[in-house]
C-alpha cells in the first residue's frame, strides 16, 4: 500500500533523482536497483531533464509528478491519492490524470479523493459521494447522473432581463429543477426522469415555442445528459467545494 498526500512530501534541498534514490534505499532496494528504479520513474514521469535540480525549484506540476513517482518506488497493490491535482494548472492536471490512468492500467487499485467533479468523471470506474462525513450515493458516473434526471436543458438568452420570464415559462412547461448560473444570460433546467425520451423532446420543443411566442430571445440551446456537477448538486443540495464537501472518494 502507498499513500500520496495532498501536499508533496519531498526533501526540497535534494534533487529529484536523490529523493527517489533515498526512498529506494529506505524501501530495502539495493543501490543498483534504487538507481534503476529512479531512472525508470524519471523517464516515465517526464522528469529526466530536471532530475539533477533541487526540488525546491520545481513547479507545482513537477512536484506532484515526482511525489506520485515516489509512491511507486515499490509498485503497490493499493495507492491512495489525496486531491493530487489541487492548485495545478490545466496542463499539469492533465498530466497527472494520464499518470493515474497508466498506474490503474498497470494493475494498481487507486483510491482517489477529489473536489473536482470533472476529475471524478474522467478517471473513476466507481464513485462514492460523501457529504458531511457520510456516503450519500455510490455508482458509476452514468448511474449517478441517471438517478437525478433524464437530461439537462441549457439556455443562453439574448437579453438577461428576460431571464425571470424564461424561468416562469420553463417551470410551467417542463417538470424539473431550474439552476441559475452567475452569468445573467444563462440558465439550466435539470429535467425529471420520464419513460419516453420522444415525449421529453416534444415537451422541450413546446417550451421553446412558448418562449418564442413570448418574445424571449434564445442565443444558444442544448439538451444533454446531466453533468456530474449537476448530479452532485441534486444529491446533496449544494455544489462541491472545500467549504461544503469533505471529499469525493472514487476508485480509478
Amino acid at each position: 500500500m502507498a499513500v500520496t498526500g495532498q501536499f508533496a512530501s519531498l526533501d526540497e534541498d535534494l534533487t529529484g533523482y536523490e529523493n527517489l534514490l533515498i526512498l529506494g534505499r529506505l524501501h530495502g532496494l539495493s543501490r543498483a536497483a534504487s538507481r534503476q528504479r529512479a531512472d525508470g520513474l524519471l523517464v516515465a514521469f517526464d522528469l529526466t531533464r530536471s532530475a539533477g535540480r533541487p526540488v525546491g525549484g520545481y513547479s507545482g506540476g513537477m512536484r506532484r509528478r515526482l511525489d506520485i513517482g515516489a509512491s511507486l518506488i515499490v509498485t503497490p497493490d493499493l495507492l491512495f491519492l489525496d486531491e493530487p491535482t489541487t492548485g495545478l494548472d490545466p496542463r499539469s492536471r492533465n498530466q497527472v490524470w494520464e499518470l493515474v490512468r497508466r498506474i490503474a492500467a498497470a494493475g494498481t487499485t487507486v483510491l482517489l479523493t477529489t473536489q473536482y467533479l470533472e476529475e471524478a468523471d474522467q478517471l473513476a470506474e466507481q464513485i462514492a459521494v460523501i457529504d458531511n462525513g457520510r456516503i450519500v450515493a455510490e455508482g458509476t458516473s452514468a448511474q449517478l447522473k441517471s438517478r437525478v434526471g433524464s437530461g439537462t436543458l441549457h439556455l443562453r438568452l439574448l437579453d438577461g432581463e428576460q431571464r425571470p420570464q424564461a424561468l416562469q415559462i420553463l417551470a410551467g412547461a417542463l417538470e424539473g429543477t431550474v439552476q441559475l448560473a452567475a452569468d445573467s444570460l444563462a440558465l439550466s433546467m435539470l429535467l425529471a426522469t420520464r419513460p419516453d425520451a420522444a415525449d421529453m423532446g416534444r415537451l422541450v420543443g413546446r417550451a421553446m415555442t412558448q418562449l418564442a411566442d413570448a418574445g424571449v430571445g434564445i442565443a444558444d440551446l442544448s439538451l444533454g445528459q446531466p453533468s456530474l456537477d449537476e448530479a452532485f448538486l441534486a444529491l446533496t443540495g449544494h455544489r462541491a467545494g472545500p467549504a461544503t464537501i469533505d471529499h469525493e472518494d472514487l476508485n480509478a
